[in-house]
């Protein structure tokens, strides 16, 4: 409900949010698209209209900028709708958590693999997340989970792998996934962070999945049921992670992304220079 970041997210979905000229969704969804993706399904809830909206046409809109000479930003605006073949679905059943869009999505799915992204993370990176991910799905046929390296104190927060044998440097088999284990039971250094390709072999467990003690249907127990069958990797993914779902993090991700923009990026930089010079 992008409680964190109220009163903004009162009318508007926090996946919404933008980096400077794009929403947190739209660089998923282009994420997705650059590793080969067609089909993209949105599972919302009663509140996040506005994510339909932006990726539909805007006809009139489009219309008034070719009018006025403004044709790079029609075509801008065009090209959102035509990323790929959107399906929305609301979420529904209870009880709720990170497993229960995927249920919703079930029917759709069917026995392909398939990606899952959270809406409010994302990673800045030269190759995207989505298609590291396909190259270890490629290269070993199971389950790919994104990782990143994190201090053991803050395994509090984060799902922690189990890992063994690496497949290749960046590439470790999975044996585990421990929801916020905390840093004494830690198994690793090696967090699972939003971003997933699964294999249809993830159904057996998702169809039979309950809730954990918190209360919520997880995806990481699923997760950590078919690693224990030795049908998991986790890729480490070369770049930065984003969390835009905290105000510290979405402020980093801003002035990140803007530093490195084509455009904006000498001039703000100096910006912040002598900003930081001032004080």
């Amino acid at each position: 409900m992008g409680t964190r970041f109220l009163p903004q997210t009162k009318a508007m979905p926090k996946e919404m949010l933008p980096i400077i000229d794009k929403t947190v969704i739209q660089l998923i969804v282009e994420e997705a698209v650059a590793a080969g993706v067609t089909d993209i399904i949105i599972v919302t809830g009663s509140t996040k209209r506005a994510i339909e909206d932006h990726f539909d046409r805007a006809v009139e809109l489009e219309a008034e900028l070719n009018a006025k000479g403004k044709t790079k930003a029609a075509k801008q605006i065009k090209d959102i709708a035509e990323l790929a073949n959107f399906v929305y679905l609301r979420q529904k059943g209870e009880p709720s958590g990170n497993a229960r869009p995927v249920l919703n999505a079930m029917h759709l799915l069917g026995d392909e693999p398939f990606f899952v992204f959270y809406a409010d993370d994302f990673f800045r990176s030269e190759e995207p997340r989505a298609k590291q991910l396909l190259e270890s799905y490629q290269s070993t046929g199971k389950s790919v989970i994104s990782l990143i390296k994190v201090p053991k104190n803050d395994a509090d927060k984060y799902g922690m792998a189990a890992v063994s044998t690496s497949h290749s440097q960046d590439l470790l088999k999975v044996t585990d996934l421990v929801e916020k284990p905390g840093a004494d039971n830690a198994p690793s250094e090696f967090a699972s962070v939003g971003g997933y390709l699964l294999t249809p072999e993830i159904w057996k467990y998702l169809r039979n999945i309950q809730p954990s003690s918190r209360g919520e249907v997880e995806l990481s127990g699923c997760i950590g049921q078919l690693a224990q069958e030795g049908q998991v990797c986790g890729r480490i993914i070369d770049g930065v992670w984003h969390d835009t779902g905290d105000k510290l993090r979405y402020l980093e991700a801003v002035v990140d992304t803007a530093l490195l923009h084509e455009e904006l990026g000498e001039p703000f930089r100096k910006y912040l220079e002598q900003r930081l010079k001032d004080e």
